[in-house]
């Protein structure tokens, strides 16, 4: 089966030799994260995630307006938080950046607070909810009637669409029921952070249940860090040196950044690092210990080539569709996994509809 591997930008400070050690030279910028994606495309990848936030790092889709026109072949897959722009103005960007990439872009939208606001859970999720609606429809070149809770707009599409005139595939994830139902209802992708394989295999089957429901289905992400190494004992060697300057005060006050540092997707992150033994394994190959000093995607497959396949193959036997993976620092981890394991995987562009 073929499966999407996609690498990270790190666009919100994310750049790290060891954890919780600050390094001005790998902090977000133009050139730094251009390097990361670039250096992504030329090892192979499919794809690579732009992230959003606002007190750390750069602007995603900016980023990607300048970077694009660089890239030959591969995909960006943009971050964009709902309700920080009116959809309508948000469709027309996506539609100039979807031409910057001759058709290759790809959204991935994120429910959360916007800068200096609180919203309830409920009314988040239905902001988001009405958004990814009416990007879809102005993305498919459909005049919108849109009278709900969030929004109440007439109107038509812009003039310029996209390459295909439909809309970019939406990548949305979430653990909440407001969160999944959101999924089911108009995600093209649900994407999930690092688990145990049953977890994993469970929460497909739901999401799986729940569009069907709605008469849709669903490809599955899975975003994971990856720590991979010529033996095992060098990659645990990496995984341990990672964190052998990481104060846990400090580690504390980088998660607590995130605007979603309290949701329900970060709380799972906590309780597998609880779960797990002395050494940060809650399972064969995946380490925790990653989440000490990251709010979100907090767990690492450690192995060799061979043991980091073979795990990633696993979880496509759970259902998995596409890879987000990251590593520290990012570009050497992504030439690293780029010459040892990537070769090795059946993988290509998501191709939405295949089964």
């Amino acid at each position: 089966m073929t499966v999407e591997v996609s690498w990270f930008g790190a666009l919100c400070d994310d750049d790290y030799e060891q954890l919780g050690v600050a390094d001005p030279a790998r902090l977000s910028s133009p050139a730094h994260c251009g390097a990361i994606v670039r250096a992504a495309e030329a090892a192979g990848f499919d794809n690579v995630l732009l992230p959003s936030g606002y007190a750390l790092g750069i602007d995603a889709v900016a980023f990607a307006s300048a970077v694009a026109p660089t890239l030959d072949r591969m995909r960006l897959l943009v971050a964009v938080r709902s309700g920080e722009m009116w959809p309508p103005q948000l469709a027309r960007q996506l539609a100039t950046l979807d031409h910057l990439l001759d058709g290759r872009l790809t959204v991935n939208v994120i429910s959360s607070d916007r800068p200096g606001e609180t919203l309830g859970s409920t009314a988040r999720y239905q902001r988001t909810l009405e958004e990814m609606r009416i990007l879809r429809a102005l993305l498919d070149r459909e005049a919108v009637r849109h009278h709900d809770v969030t929004y109440d707009l007439e109107v038509d599409p812009p003039r310029l669409g996209t390459v295909s005139g439909r809309c970019p595939p939406l990548y949305f994830g979430g653990l909440s029921e407001p969160a999944r139902d959101v999924a089911a209802r108009e995600a093209d992708v649900y994407l999930m952070w690092p688990d145990t394989e049953p977890a994993v295999a469970a929460l497909v089957a739901d999401l799986r249940e729940r569009a069907a429901r709605h008469g849709r289905t669903l490809r599955f992400g899975y975003r994971v860090h990856v720590i991979v190494r010529e033996t095992e004992d060098e990659a645990l060697a990496a995984a341990a040196h990672l964190v052998a300057r990481l104060d846990d005060a400090v580690g504390a006050e980088i998660r607590e950044r995130s605007l979603d540092s309290a949701s329900a997707g970060v709380r799972r992150q906590a309780e597998l690092r609880d779960a797990s033994g002395g050494d940060g394994f809650v399972e064969d190959h995946l380490w925790t210990g990653i989440g000490r000093a990251r709010s979100g995607c907090g767990a690492a497959i450690v192995g060799d080539p061979d043991q980091v396949r073979a795990k990633l193959e696993r979880y496509v036997e759970l259902g998995i569709d596409a890879f987000i993976l990251s590593g520290y620092p990012h570009r050497d981890e992504c030439e690293r996994f780029g010459r040892l394991v990537l070769p090795h995987l059946d993988h290509g562009p998501l191709v939405l509809g295949a089964a």
